[in-house]
């Protein structure tokens, strides 16, 4: 049973209780209710974690001369060997590399065990999908073990696996997945690929991967807990992942960087360090792709990676503070030492507001363009493949295109309406970046993005420049706001805002597929699965039912007016009302009303109600 053996159940038909699923290649069968978690649009995720795997276990493959046969790209490979003897000519050396003369290389394919294969771990496998994709559409495998700590989730599995007839790669497990990766702490029983998709946050299991991942092996970690990571509750933040979060525009290419710190941090504890091949920021989730290595000397760096963010609270200008140095001594030796700070004054330069410390995050590159390059190759190549491939492309061009060494990002709507102005257009503000000798990009993160490599100064200088085209009325600032604060600097920078060709990215103008529009309705974080729980479509109409329920209900004319007249006029005690029987307010006195009750102002419109208490017969303070 715990290879997934045991009986076999395929041939049983999906009851009325039981849902059927295609995706990609793999067809699986789990409960109507949340007993089991599944979510349809975690697609892409899945989508793009067989693709980067698939590089992955080419690049590991290739250096013991075994070639990988993707499904679709036989023939694609050979057009581009008949289009270019270069071409062919770099074909050929790989498929050779580590080959004596004579021998063929040896082909690995989908569905079958590679003996020299990747050793795969699904911490978290649910309904075993994700497992059962990666044995069927990931070639060169040796074995694929699919986790649960859920009884009902690998009795699930096992119909899985056997349904879709890969039981001798696929080995479904009961266990904790942290203690599972603890007991593979061995060298030679480590994991080549672990990967880690929790409800919520992987902080509990970041620990126990970093030790049962093999040297140079990948670590694929989904976060869920977007909230935290976002900055709404820093120290919540800081207690699971070690950096606190600030509340930026920015706030999605944070998380990344917060995250790839609490792996980067957990493995040093072992003389461990990562490498970021992908960090992916979509939907309402973040996914990081990272290799790691042992390495004492190069442990060391750890510290000099790592950067503090000072934040302005007014104007939003962002500062980075390395925790460490790293400096060239003689002898080629590299000598580390604490780094000098801080990079700000108290108060902020531009608008004279204070400023959040936030961090510590990773300051380094959060791709490797060279990996992301080939799955955006394969990927462009072999489109049927994937049913996301439209956007994984789009994900993937907008990523080649982000400047690697700039942390972080500003926003056109941040920008503008810091200062209360119009907001320029993407390719005019890009303009003007250019034309003033800076390197600009998107992010993926955020459609509206502006990573640049200007300091904050020149970019204050340019929005001031563009504020004269649509003069702000400055009687309307406060003086002590930072709009105020920053328009009243001239600026030192003349800015052009004429449009250049180089301005428009290649992934905008091919009108690629960048950013996920909603996918289906109510889609987002689904419901934890608990035993015996109830339809996912059960629990959302409950949701809409209950919605609003403690709120008062709606109050037509009638009732309004009813409700009034239980209230005396006042001004029909002293003589002076003139509305007669028009009044909202009663003109006889109530049944047991006391002689000193106040009575109630007639306005001319009826007034809201306030919580006063004037008594027990009169006052609007009466419900």
């Amino acid at each position: 049973m715990e290879n997934g053996t045991g009986p076999c159940r395929e041939e049983r038909p999906p009851t009325a209780q039981e849902t059927t699923v295609t995706e990609g290649a793999a067809k699986i069968v789990f409960p109507s209710s949340n007993e089991v978690f599944y979510n349809p649009v975690q697609e892409f995720n899945r989508d793009l974690t067989c693709a980067v795997i698939t590089e992955f276990a080419r690049i590991q493959l290739g250096t013991k001369g075994i070639q990988i046969k993707v499904p679709g790209e036989k023939d694609l490979q050979k057009v581009v060997v008949d289009l270019s003897e270069q071409e062919e000519e770099k074909v050929d050396w790989k498929d050779g590399e580590n080959l004596a003369p004579g021998d063929k290389p040896q082909i690995a394919v989908v569905g079958e065990i590679c003996e020299e294969g990747l050793r795969v771990l699904e911490g978290l496998a649910a309904s075993g999908l994700r497992s059962i994709r990666f044995a069927l559409e990931v070639p060169g495998l040796r074995s694929v073990v699919a986790n649960d700590a859920s009884a009902r989730a690998v009795d699930l599995m096992r119909h899985n696996v056997q349904l879709n007839g890969v039981a001798h790669l696929v080995q479904p497990n009961q266990a904790d997945a942290r203690m599972l990766m603890y007991q593979h702490q061995k060298v030679s029983e480590r994991f080549d690929v672990i990967d880690l998709d929790p409800y919520g946050s992987p902080a509990p299991f970041l620990d126990a991967a970093v030790q049962a991942v093999s040297e140079g092996g990948l670590l694929c970690v989904t976060c869920t807990d977007m909230a935290v990571l976002a900055g709404n509750s820093g120290e919540t933040c800081y207690s699971k992942y070690g950096a606190m979060a600030l509340k930026s525009r920015a706030c999605h290419e944070m998380a990344l960087r917060i995250v790839l710190h609490s792996l980067d941090l957990r493995a040093n504890c072992y003389q461990r360090f990562v490498v970021p091949l992908l960090s992916i920021s979509a939907d309402f989730y973040v996914r990081v792709f990272v290799r790691v290595f042992t390495g004492q000397a190069k442990v060391k760096a750890s510290a000099s990676k790592q950067a503090l963010v000072f934040q302005c609270v007014g104007c939003g200008a962002l500062h980075l503070q390395r925790l460490g140095k790293a400096a060239g001594a003689s002898g080629g030796r590299v000598k580390f030492s604490a780094a000098c700070g801080p990079p700000v004054s108290p108060e902020c330069e531009h608008c004279g507001q204070r400023h959040q410390l936030g961090g510590p995050l990773w300051a380094e590159p959060i791709h490797n363009l060279d990996f992301v390059g080939r799955v955006l190759e394969a990927v462009s190549t072999n489109p049927e493949r994937f049913h996301t491939s439209e956007r994984i492309r789009g994900v993937l061009s907008v990523i080649t295109e982000e400047l690697p060494d700039v942390p972080l990002y500003y926003t056109l709507d941040q920008l503008s309406s810091t200062i209360h102005c119009n907001t320029p257009s993407l390719l005019q503000l890009r303009s003007a970046l250019l034309h003033a000798g800076f390197r600009v990009s998107l992010s993926h993160a955020c459609k509206s993005a502006v990573k640049t490599d200007a300091p904050s100064t020149a970019l204050w200088d340019i929005m001031r420049c563009w504020e004269k085209t649509c003069p702000v009325k400055r009687e309307r600032l406060s003086e002590t706001s930072p709009a105020f604060r920053i328009l009243s600097v001239e600026p030192r920078l003349q800015a052009n805002f004429t449009i250049r060709e180089d301005a428009n990215p290649s992934s905008r103008q091919r009108g690629l597929k960048r950013f996920q529009a909603n996918p289906e309705a109510n889609w987002g974080p689904r419901p934890r699965a608990r035993p015996g729980a109830k339809a996912a479509s059960e629990v959302l109409e409950r949701r809409r039912l209950l919605q609003n329920k403690r709120k008062d209900p709606p109050e037509d004319r009638a009732q309004r007016a009813a409700r009034l007249k239980t209230f005396p006029c006042k001004r029909f005690k002293e003589g002076t009302c003139q509305r007669g029987e028009q009044c909202c307010y009663s003109h006889s006195p109530l049944p047991g009303a006391s002689a000193d009750a106040t009575p109630t102002d007639c306005p001319e419109t009826p007034p809201t109600r306030t919580p006063l208490d004037l008594g027990p017969a009169a006052g609007p303070g009466v419900d």
